[in-house]
């Protein structure tokens, strides 16, 4: 409040600040659950606890059971005991990261009870402060990358600050990058980013303005996170610690210069997002879910509905059987893909790209990009 203002204006003024920071305090504990919730997905993935499992003849892809994820967090050091382990998993399923196949369970419990991310079938809930997140997300990545190097040590009013960034020079990438088309849109992108969170000035006594002004990221996507921060009421510190192997990058196996993954937002050029299903899906009565890019676009998500794909499961005795109403046919297709799942593919080897394909969720969503008809 500035020195001489009424007492009136200064209490509503107060009230005003005290619930401001209350929400920004609220946006970093949501922002910190997400980064955290998808570490431990990606990890999970990688040792084999999500799989397809089966129960009762249905097949239930991608899921972990309750119970063994439990006794995994405690072989991990991620929980101390099995009621740390059910809070930590609490949390996330509070917060819709996790559910119960069925959704017949909203408490997680210490039992042999199938449960999935969100993520990995596509249900997770994109309201706007998700998207702002993801957003930022794979901004921060890609201004992490080698290429890039926008974000430098820089002194402003005498104080010097890491990883910053000119906000007329940032303008320019994003327009450069094709993240927005006109620099006032760039800007207008950066107030959002502001407004959830996601960047803030160097010393926090400025909105964002076209100018040589400085601004910084509120948080490391890359720190790794450990569960147990989950349980901390506090905002975790900002300090620096080594780039989780699990979320955003992910680490060649001999050692060499490891591969950045990052999330792509499709630009005019993408005209085609595919749906590849690899093999049948068990549903719980739902009608269906949608699976896409996390990103903010103005892309529709992509139907993943098995039962719209195929009406049952059919065997390759089936098909190969003389007389079946399927049919053959051979295609060529000319283009190129950009991204698995919504992790950026455009400048990695054929291999890694067939490992993702391989080794990740049953239904693959794929961009691609093809050459514009004249």
């Amino acid at each position: 409040m500035e020195e001489g203002s009424s007492g009136g204006s200064g209490g509503s003024d107060s009230n005003a600040g005290g619930s401001g920071g209350a929400q920004q305090r609220e946006l970093e504990r949501m922002a910190e659950v997400l980064v955290t919730g998808e570490q431990l997905r990606l990890r999970l993935h990688e040792e084999k606890v999500i799989k397809d499992r089966r129960h009762h003849l249905k097949t239930y892809p991608n899921c972990f059971v309750a119970k063994e994820l439990i006794d995994w967090l405690i072989e991990h050091k991620e929980a101390s005991d099995r009621e740390t382990a059910i809070k930590l998993m609490q949390k996330l399923a509070d917060r819709g990261i996790i559910h119960h196949v069925c959704d017949e369970h909203k408490e997680f419990k210490d039992v042999k009870l199938f449960y999935r991310f969100r993520k990995d079938d596509g249900t997770f809930p994109l309201d706007n402060e998700v998207k702002a997140f993801m957003r930022g997300q794979r901004l921060y990545e890609k201004l992490m990358s080698p290429e890039t190097t926008l974000l430098q040590p820089r002194e402003e009013e005498g104080v010097k600050y890491e990883r910053t960034f000119m906000a007329s020079e940032f303008l320019d990438w994003l327009v450069q990058e094709g993240e927005a088309t006109t620099r006032k849109e760039a800007e207008q992108l950066c107030h959002r980013l502001m407004e959830h969170s996601i960047i803030q000035h160097v010393s926090n006594k400025h909105p964002f303005v076209d100018s040589n002004l400085l601004y910084q990221f509120r948080m490391n996507f890359r720190r790794r996170r450990r569960l147990m921060e989950l349980l901390n009421e506090k905002s975790p510190s900002s300090q620096e610690t080594h780039d989780s192997p699990f979320c955003l990058r992910k680490q060649s196996h001999d050692n060499r210069k490891s591969t950045s993954f990052m999330s792509v937002s499709p630009s005019k050029e993408i005209k085609i997002v595919s749906a590849v299903r690899r093999s049948s899906m068990s549903s719980c009565g739902s009608s269906g879910y949608f699976s896409s890019s996390p990103t903010l676009s103005s892309s529709p998500p992509v139907l993943c509905n098995p039962k719209s794909v195929l009406k049952r499961p059919v065997t390759s005795e089936e098909l190969l059987t003389p007389g079946a109403p399927y049919a053959r046919k051979t295609f060529t297709v000319c283009q190129f893909v950009v991204s698995v799942n919504g992790l950026n593919v455009l400048n990695v080897d054929y291999r890694t790209v067939s490992n993702l394909i391989l080794t990740g969720p049953r239904t693959i969503v794929m961009e691609v990009m093809e050459e514009l008809e004249c």
